[in-house]
């Protein structure tokens, strides 16, 4: 019996099951994933096959000058929460992720951003069609979105994501 290396995305979620999928084990793996975020001190609240959720404290050391949250923890929660969300939505066919790469971004600061803070990102679905459907290896373009929230859900935030996600798939025969 062979035995199949796990390399790519996937490599991350090693007991990761396609078939019956464990989104709180794939929460779990990517908190403790970006040391980054566990310095800003974002918490990822949900991973799902929709959206996922991370939330930035309500704590000084993400506070600016002015006292409110810094664009560059909103912007960390929110890159984080796309990350996550494609994680959830793809969590079918990760073996085959090769690797996402976040290629641009854009951000709208809508209004102070106090307090507890909640990122809430998805990705496109019909591009993720593609990618979930692709039968050969291939490099596919994804865009995703973050809502940045107050504890009021007043968006106070929002982003734009452009990615490359790279899929690779076994050749027949191989």
């Amino acid at each position: 019996m062979t035995t199949r290396e796990i390399t790519g995305f996937a490599a991350a979620y090693p007991e990761l099951d396609c078939a019956a999928v464990d989104y709180e084990y794939l929460r779990a793996v990517s908190q403790e994933m970006v040391p980054f975020g566990r310095h800003v001190g974002t918490v990822i609240t949900e991973i799902g096959p929709e959206r996922a959720v991370v939330e930035i404290p309500a704590t000084g050391t993400v506070r600016n000058h002015m006292g409110t949250v810094h664009a560059g923890a909103l912007f960390t929660a929110a890159d984080i929460g796309g990350a996550a969300a494609f994680v959830g939505a793809a969590a079918t066919r990760l073996p085959s992720v090769e690797r996402l790469v976040l290629r641009g971004g854009s951000a709208s600061y809508r209004k102070p951003a106090v307090g507890r803070i909640r990122a809430v990102a998805t990705v496109d679905q019909r591009e993720l069609a593609d990618i979930l459907a692709a039968t050969a290896s291939n490099r596919f373009e994804l865009s995703g979105k973050a809502t940045l929230l107050d504890d009021g859900d007043v968006a106070v935030a929002k982003f734009t994501f452009d990615y490359v996600c790279d899929v690779t798939i076994p050749e027949a025969g191989r």
